[in-house]
């Protein structure tokens, strides 16, 4: 199983890295959309690409309105279309941006897609993939999504825009992770306008990866403003989990 980083920092791209954006081109499953979205044509390998919306903010969003570009771009490599593009989020979330992000004024070009609520769906199937989610604390509110492969007996856990949930449901919830992605857009000085952002800090996101016990975690969706090889005290949560530690960078991909 293989994970495309396409974009990795949260709220606005910087010299080295787009938006949020993950792609799994075996399931066709892309995690969010920002800026990175750009870069997700020459890996599509399956007639129907199903996007997973953890909310409605644009540094997830924004790439939607590439998807044109980007179908038309594959379709050419594959010599024939996407037959299916179907986006999933909440319901409030997936009207807001089919209502405001392609306006006329703001997108005046119609995007063919099936937009799929999962309010009353705790659990879903998108192709073969088991899919269940939880709401997560963050303005305007976020959701985290574990994917499995029962085939492959293989788990990804996708939690990014979130606080940190050290609760012990969301640590059964996500348990055993092959891939916990979790978010630390701050460092632990900045813990408290981590708070009010609705983001996690490092020593949090070590506190959820220690009692979650992944084999794996990636950081991901990091502060655009740290451009430094470290931007997030790394070194601090490995020395805190028992888990292999990985910074997200555009570009890297990622077996698991």
């Amino acid at each position: 199983m293989r994970l495309h980083c396409l974009g990795t920092v949260g709220y606005h791209p910087n010299d080295d890295r787009h938006t949020s954006c993950y792609f799994l081109p075996e399931s066709g499953i892309l995690l969010d959309a920002g800026t990175g979205a750009f870069r997700l044509s020459p890996l599509i390998q399956t007639d129907t690409l199903n996007i997973l919306l953890s909310h409605a903010h644009l540094d997830h969003t924004f790439g939607l309105t590439f998807l044109l570009d980007v179908l038309f771009e594959a379709q050419k490599r594959r010599g024939k279309p996407i037959e299916k593009l179907r986006i999933f989020g909440e319901q409030e979330k997936i009207s807001a941006v089919e209502t405001h992000l392609f306006h006329d004024l703001i997108f005046p070009a119609k995007l063919d897609a099936e937009w799929i609520a999962i309010d009353d769906q705790p659990e879903f199937t998108v192709e073969g993939v088991q899919v269940s989610w939880r709401p997560q604390d963050h303005p305007g509110g976020s959701v985290a999504y574990r994917m499995d492969w029962p085939d492959q007996r293989k788990r990804l856990v996708y939690a990014t825009d979130t606080t940190g949930d050290t609760s012990e449901e969301h640590a059964r919830w996500c348990e055993g992770a092959d891939l916990l992605m979790h978010e630390c857009y701050f460092r632990d000085d900045a813990s408290e306008w981590a708070l009010k952002t609705g983001h996690s800090w490092t020593s949090r996101v070590a506190e959820v990866t220690s009692l979650s016990k992944p084999k794996r975690l990636l950081l991901t969706h990091i502060n655009p403003i740290e451009e430094s090889d470290d931007p997030i005290d790394i070194e601090a949560i490995r020395r805190s989990v028992d888990a292999e530690v990985t910074l997200a960078t555009d570009g890297l991909t990622l077996e698991f």
